[in-house]
């Protein structure tokens, strides 16, 4: 009896050190919905935290482009139909974080809708590291009725991407671009195309030094040529109005001296006259 009991006690011991050990599993890495800290109504803020630490953080707005099937009034035919709606602040947030991959999903309504975006970090050329965003799966359900109205066999569907690569940014640093990225999957519905846009973009997910922090920021090109052309204008007319006061100074300079010449010989004739 008393091999029993101590038997007993010990299983009942692993059972509790097993369930304490799975909580900890579980809680070293959870997602954090942060939205309510940005001014902007249309961007969301999602963090990864593993042990603690934020290891992966996304700040954007997205938009979604879904088109689907409906029957005519001929009752035969069918007619493809845009779903158009965006990302809201309030999704829920699951994510993995690794020293070379990671991943964050993104989901609402019930699991009605899944945004997946997979990063990847790689050596290039001359050993220089970089992060990409290697794909982007997102699953959505034609049967929610708000965003698809009288869809034809409604049920899920995946559309991914193919082969991608996009947001390709030097490691250690946050991708940050304020100009529309657009992406196109491929649905699983009749291999129709899912447009995913995101804008006001600050992504990083991996080498965040500081917890809720982005690093360094990367900024994207079209960003970087827009604000070329912002700058541009204002560059050249300093450049402009430089040249003209220098032409001003350079002048009036010739002025002066050229009265000081035709000044002289006057003077001098004088003299003699005396």
């Amino acid at each position: 009896m008393g091999r029993t009991g101590f038997s007993t006690t010990e299983s009942a011991r692993l059972l509790l050190l097993g369930v304490l050990a799975l909580s900890v599993v579980l809680a070293e890495q959870e997602g954090e919905n942060l939205s309510g800290l940005s001014n902007n109504p249309d961007k969301a803020i999602f963090a990864v935290r593993e042990n603690g630490t934020t290891c992966l953080m996304v700040e954007f707005a997205v938009k979604f482009l879904v088109p689907y099937d409906v029957l005519a009034l001929n009752g035969i035919d069918l007619i493809t139909e845009q779903a158009v709606f965006t990302l809201p602040r309030g999704a829920e947030i699951e994510g993995k974080c690794g020293s070379t991959e990671s991943e964050i999903h993104i989901s609402w309504k019930n699991n009605a809708y899944t945004l997946r975006i997979y990063f990847s970090k790689e050596l290039r050329e001359k050993g220089i590291e970089v992060w990409k965003i290697s794909k982007v799966q997102f699953v959505y359900d034609t049967s929610e009725t708000s965003q698809f109205i009288s869809a034809y066999n409604p049920g899920k569907h995946t559309a991914s991407t193919h082969r991608l690569s996009a947001l390709v940014t030097p490691a250690g640093h946050s991708y940050v671009c304020t100009a529309q990225q657009t992406l196109t999957l491929i649905s699983s519905d009749h291999q129709k195309g899912v447009t995913v846009s995101m804008y006001d973009i600050q992504i990083q997910p991996f080498d965040i030094a500081s917890d809720f922090m982005f690093s360094e920021p990367y900024k994207c090109i079209t960003d970087q040529r827009e604000r070329l052309e912002e700058t541009l204008p204002l560059i050249l007319g300093f450049i402009l109005a430089l040249i003209i006061v220098i032409t001003l100074t350079v002048y009036h300079f010739h002025l002066k001296l050229t009265a000081n010449q035709s000044q002289l010989p006057r003077d001098r004739s004088m003299y003699k006259n005396m």
